[in-house]
């Protein structure tokens, strides 16, 4: 419990300030958060010297980022570096984010050397982890291609209407479906049913039907989304059932 604290608390403002764009934007602020939320996740364990260790890598990450992404409209740090090496591929600021990345790396191995071999091994050991985690991969790809071959004759039959604004509005749903969903679909349904959650599963489905609401008024395209919504479901059913009884767990 200890190392996954200090893990999820020292990654919480990275991620945050990447979302944010804080790091162009506001990298004094970076700087700022990831001290002040990285303090209170070390806080039990402030005896600790690998919990120093630990917030001094987040925080170098995290001036290493900010040094390495910004730009000439990027507020500065609040100091400001002299130097002939501003000239060449890289700038003074990127160089010194570059090293100071590196630094935190360094860091952060000497931090993990003791625990990560034997968080890592254990992993590797684990027979639930690799048989859900390899049927996450065939329900998500191989899905797609199961989607595909369901999906095909409705997009020929689109292609084979005549020239018009029923065609022309078809073709550009269809194109706008994005393959993108359709992996996330199948990813979220398998995690669901997997974890023994169908309803939870269901509301997938009921948030992407909400979404295409619109297009229902558009035949084929609607035969085209239901049909691929249906092989996905399918794909995500299969292989969670399949993971599910190989390591011993009720099918559903």
């Amino acid at each position: 419990m200890e190392a996954a604290r200090v893990f999820f608390g020292l990654a919480a403002p990275l991620v945050v300030s990447w979302e944010r764009k804080w790091f162009t934007a506001r990298p004094g602020l970076t700087v700022l958060f990831t001290l002040a939320y990285g303090s209170y996740a070390i806080a039990p364990y402030i005896r600790d010297p690998k919990a120093w260790s630990a917030l001094a890598t987040a925080a170098l990450l995290t001036l290493g980022c900010a040094l390495l992404l910004r730009s000439s409209s990027t507020p500065a740090l609040g100091f400001s570096i002299t130097s002939s090496l501003t000239t060449g591929a890289l700038s003074t600021a990127k160089r010194l984010g570059v090293v100071t990345i590196a630094l935190a790396v360094l860091a952060g191995v000497w931090t993990a050397w003791e625990t990560a071999p034997a968080v890592g091994d254990e992993l590797l050991r684990d027979d639930t982890l690799a048989v859900m985690f390899s049927a996450l991969l065939i329900a998500v790809f191989g899905g797609g291609t199961l989607v595909k071959a369901a999906s095909d004759p409705v997009v020929e039959e689109v292609y084979a209407l005549p020239n018009g604004q029923n065609r022309d509005a078809a073709i550009a749903l269809i194109r706008s479906g994005g393959r993108s969903i359709g992996l996330i679909e199948r990813g979220l349904l398998f995690a669901f049913l997997a974890a023994g959650q169908p309803d939870a599963a269901a509301l997938v489905l009921a948030a992407k039907a909400l979404a295409r609401a619109p297009v229902d008024h558009v035949n084929h395209a609607s035969k085209y989304f239901l049909i691929g919504t249906l092989a996905s479901v399918i794909a995500a059913l299969i292989m969670s059932v399949a993971a599910r009884a190989a390591v011993g767990l009720p099918v559903l």
